[in-house]
């Protein structure tokens, strides 16, 4: 696409069409000189927000998630990423106003990883989450989940702990962000981060995974 420096393999947008797709994108491979390019595609409202962001960090996972998602609906609508016009809210996800409101999104970020889930037929909620070695996860298991789960856990192998604890918490965040009763929460794996979408309808396949690249402006 020219209007866009992520690359894509058309191959793996067609499952789209009938399940889901998962763009993960790693924001190091992103050029600071390029970011001014996908400023320019925000709203107002989206500018405004980037604007206020403190720490460098949350503003760049902000800036290409609104971008890889534009991409990526682009790819879904065959349209130019720029056209897609995006609401935001406060304290919710935003909005797509154009050019198809029917069209269903989620987007997640965790430490460098940035990641939006498409689909055309049921409304999704992701979760990706970079795991770290070197939490706690056994006191935050017990938070979150309660004695039971963190029991579990303490029962099993350093390795298998992280993966489990990191799974449920993965799990537990994408169902709330799909907002609705789960009709299916699928595990993606990844060699650093835990990934789970959750659908409010079955999806066809298991959802592809798309690592967009960058190419030459």
């Amino acid at each position: 696409m020219a209007d866009c420096a992520f690359a894509y393999s058309p191959a793996a947008m067609s499952p789209v069409l009938s399940g889901a797709t998962i763009w993960l994108l790693d924001s190091r491979t992103i050029a600071a000189a390029q970011l001014h390019r996908y400023v320019s595609w925000l709203g107002p409202a989206e500018a405004a927000r980037y604007a206020r962001f403190a720490r460098p960090l949350r503003q760049r996972q902000f800036l290409l998630g609104r971008a890889m998602l534009r991409v990526a609906m682009g790819e879904l609508l065959q349209l130019p990423a720029k056209s897609v016009v995006l609401e935001e809210r406060a304290g919710q996800a935003p909005l797509l106003l154009s050019p198809a409101p029917g069209a269903q999104f989620s987007i997640s970020h965790s430490g460098h990883w940035v990641a939006c889930a498409l689909s055309a037929t049921t409304r999704l909620g992701l979760d990706i989450e970079l795991r770290d070695p070197g939490r706690d996860v056994l006191a935050l298991a017990g938070q979150a989940f309660g004695a039971a789960v963190a029991a579990e856990l303490q029962g099993l192998p350093e390795a298998a702990r992280l993966a489990l604890f990191y799974r449920r918490w993965s799990e537990a965040e994408a169902r709330y962000k799909l907002g609705v009763a789960a009709a299916s929460c699928v595990a993606v794996a990844h060699a650093e981060l835990s990934i789970v979408l959750c659908s409010a309808a079955p999806l066809a396949q298991a959802p592809a995974l798309v690592v967009p690249g960058l190419v030459p402006d």
